[in-house]
């Protein structure tokens, strides 16, 4: 007999009692949020801070590199991998924003409705669902849920989702389980989880908290 996914507020209770609880906080503007989680994609976090920490080193601000070579910008996010493709992607949004706003700044989505400016990030160059959802979520705090790599195997190893699930399609599914509330919780938690105990290669199902309701936990993952 199959057996069903553990409920949301189960999980959340578990996860919480193992790493705390995790209220939601805001982590910086919009722009910042944004231009940082480009950086991020297809690399870990200390490349990607690393290579914010340069890109702010070498330019005072975001009209300063929406001004400069994109040799510069590239250089300075080297560590992030990908930096010709992302350099060129994080000029283009800042050239574009001054030019519609007069200044290289995300703040005046602040008055928008979450599915405009959800809409309005997706226009943006190298700006797909888990990039948008992270400025709306870590910036704005609007309850999108961002599915990065760790939250789609625990979700698919929970059955939360099916197998084959895409990550894009995972936004939508899981955006309709996970209460507005709990939704930056459940987030943080289960990256945490991801990142500690449910690996990509070798998942510790001995430290896991949630191995008895977990239909993965006694199969090879």
């Amino acid at each position: 007999m199959r057996q069903l996914p553990p409920s949301i507020p189960l999980i959340l209770r578990r996860l919480e009692k193992a790493y705390g609880r995790r209220p939601w906080r805001t982590w910086g503007r919009p722009l910042d949020i944004l231009i940082g989680t480009i950086l991020s994609q297809n690399t870990n976090d200390r490349n990607s801070d690393a290579a914010m920490e340069r890109l702010c080193r070498a330019l005072p601000d975001w009209n300063a590199a929406a001004d400069a070579p994109l040799w510069k910008i590239a250089g300075a996010i080297r560590p992030a991998g990908l930096h010709r493709q992302k350099a060129a992607h994080i000029r283009t949004i800042l050239r574009s924003l001054r030019q519609e706003r007069g200044t290289a700044n995300l703040d005046f989505v602040r008055r928008w409705p979450t599915a405009r400016i959800h809409d309005y990030l997706l226009s943006l160059p190298g700006v797909g669902p888990k990039t948008a959802a992270c400025v709306l979520l870590f910036s704005l705090r609007r309850p999108v849920l961002p599915v990065d790599t760790h939250i789609h195997r625990v979700s698919r190893r929970l059955g939360l989702i099916g197998p084959k699930v895409s990550a894009e399609k995972a936004h939508r599914l899981l955006a309709a389980m996970v209460p507005a509330e709990k939704v930056y919780a459940f987030h943080v938690l289960v990256i945490a989880h991801g990142r500690r105990v449910c690996h990509a290669r070798r998942p510790e199902h001995g430290a896991c908290v949630l191995r008895d309701v977990c239909p993965s936990a006694h199969k090879r993952c």
